[in-house]
Order: C-alpha cells, then sequence, then structure tokens
C-alpha cells in the first residue's frame, strides 16, 4: 500500500509579481514538504528575495495563491510557524545579545532556557560574552550568527533564510551548514537562497532554481546534475539558465 503524500507546508501555485511594467515573478509554482531542505537558486534580480517577501506578505503579488500550513499566506497565523532571516539583517542597535534573543524567543511563544542559549551560541562559535554586548559592538558575522542563533532557537517548524551564509568566514560556514542538515533530523523544514551551489548541494535535499522569474528547475541536486550530464552543480546550473534564455 502507498503512504499518502504529506501536505506541503508551503505551496506556491502560478505567482505573479510586477513592479509597474516589469515582471519579476511569472507563474511560480512548486511546494516544499514537511520535512525538506529545499535550496532557492538563481543569478541576482532573478526573484528568489521578491518571492519570499511576497510569502512573508511584505509585498502584495497580483496572480496566484501562496500557502503556508494550508493558510493563505497573507493571513498572520500562516506565518506563526516560521522564523526568517533576512539577507541585511540588522538588529536593535540598543539592546544586547541576550534582550534581543530573548524578545525573539518571547515573540516565538519558547521559553528561555540558558543552557540552551549558551548551546547553541557555542554552536554557532559565537563567544557567551556577546550576550551581554550591545548589537552596535558586533561584527558582521557576529551580527549574522546572531540571528541565525534567533531562528534556531524559536523552535519553528520551518525557516526561511535568505543568504544566511553572508558575513561568514570559512569556519562559521561549516558550522552553519551542519546546524542546517540537522534540522531534517529534527522534523523541521527549510527554504533556503543562496548564491553558492555548493552550498545547497551539500545542504538540501531539493532545489528550485528562478530564472527571470520563472522555475526552470524543480528537483534533487543529483536530478540536476543527471539531466544537465554534468558532475559540477555551477556547471549544470549554468547549462539550465543558458537552455532557458534561448528557449
Amino acid at each position: 500500500m502507498i503512504a499518502p503524500m504529506a501536505a506541503p507546508i508551503v505551496r506556491f501555485q502560478n505567482v505573479s509579481k510586477s513592479f509597474g511594467s516589469i515582471e519579476i515573478l511569472h507563474a511560480v509554482g512548486f511546494d516544499v514538504v514537511p520535512g525538506q531542505l529545499l535550496g532557492l537558486a538563481g543569478e541576482n534580480g532573478a526573484g528568489k528575495t521578491t518571492l519570499i517577501k511576497c510569502m512573508l506578505d511584505f509585498c502584495a503579488f497580483e496572480k496566484g495563491v501562496i500557502e503556508i500550513d494550508g493558510m493563505p499566506s497573507r493571513r498572520p497565523e500562516a506565518r506563526s510557524s516560521l522564523a526568517f532571516l533576512p539577507e541585511r539583517f540588522t538588529p536593535p542597535w540598543y539592546l544586547t545579545g541576550r534582550e534581543f534573543v530573548r524578545a525573539t524567543m518571547q515573540m516565538s511563544g519558547t521559553a528561555w532556557n540558558e543552557s540552551a542559549v549558551l548551546s547553541t551560541f557555542a554552536d554557532l562559535d559565537l563567544a557567551a560574552s556577546s550576550l551581554d554586548k550591545p548589537a552596535r559592538a558586533f561584527s558582521k558575522g557576529m551580527t549574522q550568527k546572531l540571528g541565525l542563533a534567533a531562528c534556531f532557537l524559536s523552535r519553528r517548524g520551518l525557516l526561511v533564510l535568505d543568504e544566511p551564509m553572508s558575513g561568514l568566514d570559512p569556519s562559521a560556514r561549516v558550522r552553519v551548514k551542519g546546524l542546517l542538515r540537522r534540522l531534517k533530523d529534527d522534523g523541521k523544514s527549510l527554504i533556503f537562497t543562496s548564491h553558492s551551489l555548493a552550498d545547497i548541494g551539500e545542504i538540501c535535499d531539493h532545489m528550485v532554481v528562478l530564472h527571470c522569474g520563472s522555475v526552470t528547475f524543480s528537483g534533487t541536486p543529483g536530478e540536476m546534475l543527471e539531466r544537465q550530464s554534468e558532475t559540477s552543480l555551477e556547471r549544470a546550473f549554468l547549462k539550465c539558465i543558458e537552455s532557458s534564455s534561448h528557449g
């Protein structure tokens, strides 16, 4: 007997978005199922961040449907199951690390747990002393780690991370990739945008390629390699968007 497929945690159906006469997204459609780690790839201007903004109701879209947990994404309760880290993350400069993390945990309904916070900071190689420093004293890398820590500590079922490796040194990137891979073991889901195809290949079990606002590929990284007859995800990606441009 075939087990029924799990209902998607996120569904995009024929989503289109324009700014004036310029179409940014065209009939975008794909699902994210529970426990899936999905990488969203594309060149600058492909529509990745715009799609996420539409999902989070930061901007309106003209056509299509976006659902989170079966609810329209415009409903605030639909977004209560997710945590989001923007590409350009800036915490309130006047808060300490502790105050910021405590506030985000409270907003997500998660009780403060000092040992869990310290463990997450250690996993990210973020010094415990950062808890008592004001955010204005943080470096770019420390700021990014603070945002990631807040997302992980929210205990939300879906993490939406827009270029989360931005500003991280090689050691921190390795640590973050390890934490992201562990999400699947914890039953979490992930939407992860990155310019690094290698990161998507290492972390994600599914990838979607956006090119000029349209989906040109949806499948596993392995299927991308097979379809383009390549051993490098970077070369496979290039072939994918070039064939789309010429099609």
